[in-house]
């Protein structure tokens, strides 16, 4: 597979026809189907489709709150992409691309230990590209994300495995070249970050380090092993997503990084709710508050990106 293998924008004039070296179709798993004001929104069925565009249903969406009508959601590009300098050290990632209401926004989206070709995160990314923006989901593990078959005794062992230099240059790659995307199709704009449980935490870390040169905000769902100490590096606001009944990111932690940061950012706890609950609900009520932390996600995302760009 080529490097980069499919530009971001065809050209400033005409966006999202590039072609691509590999399709990507998504999974029809176990994810549980979402639901919304007593409405069942049931998961996309695809198509292999040769012009790499797949034709999905709008159902993900609630399409008067949204403003948004069948016809500009139909369609999302998936693409596969290997982004790196070098053959042997590529990052894979995968690309999600809306073809007729596109924002011209771009997204980085950060899995949780389970990888990004996780279904979950996939359908997640797949209702992010569906309101318009443009998300790069990287492979943080080079192919060794968790597992649920492997033994909860081995997690520790496969952590400590996890090189977190790495996996910050990695992401640092993957930014650079949305970024160069961007630049050469003559659009100047900051870009977003999003973040599920370990993605979650490097939100933070990316952000510290960046400090508003890339990204103009962030959103944190329910992050793990944040340094704390990082939180007053970020200069771009940050909307926390959490339940109250998570152990893995205890809510007065969270509460001193997002006063650390400051900067109009925001926290948004949900009363009984464990970790994980937001991108993959495991009842009719965790998908209820599910759908309005995607909601708070997607006018934070608008109101402070799209908006300000």
């Amino acid at each position: 597979m080529e490097l980069a293998a499919a530009p971001l924008f065809a050209s400033s004039a005409s966006v999202f026809n590039s072609p691509v070296r590999r399709l990507y179709l998504f999974s029809r798993s176990s994810a549980p189907l979402l639901k919304k004001s007593g409405t069942n929104f049931q998961r996309p069925s695809f198509t292999r489709n040769h012009n790499a565009v797949f034709k999905v249903s709008c159902s993900l969406v609630e399409v008067e709150e949204d403003g948004l009508d069948d016809e500009t959601c139909e369609l999302v590009n998936g693409v596969e992409l290997s982004i790196g300098e070098e053959a042997d050290d590529a990052i894979q990632a995968y690309l999600f691309k809306p073809v007729k209401n596109n924002n011209g926004t771009g997204l980085l989206l950060l899995s949780d230990i389970f990888g990004f070709q996780d279904s979950a995160t996939r359908d997640f990314a797949y209702r992010v590209a569906c309101n318009g923006y443009n998300v790069l989901v990287p492979d943080l593990f080079r192919g060794d994300p968790w597992s649920k078959e492997r033994p909860k005794a081995m997690f520790e062992e496969w952590i400590a495995k996890q090189d977190f230099e790495r996996i910050s240059k990695d992401i640092y790659t993957s930014t650079k070249w949305m970024v160069d995307e961007f630049m050469a199709a003559g659009i100047s704009k900051k870009l977003g970050i999003v973040g599920f449980c370990f993605g979650g935490g490097r939100v933070i870390d990316v952000l510290a380090q960046d400090q508003g040169g890339c990204f103009g905000i962030g959103v944190s769902f329910y992050g793990t092993r944040i340094d704390q100490s990082l939180a007053s590096n970020v200069n771009v606001p940050v909307l926390f997503v959490s339940g109250d009944n998570d152990p893995l990111c205890p809510v007065n932690a969270l509460k001193d990084v997002e006063k650390s940061i400051g900067r109009g950012s925001k926290m948004l706890i949900f009363k009984g709710r464990g970790h994980g609950f937001a991108h993959r609900p495991s009842s009719p009520e965790e998908d209820e508050d599910a759908e309005q932390a995607f909601t708070e996600m997607r006018n934070w995302l608008h109101d402070g990106l799209v908006m300000n760009n």
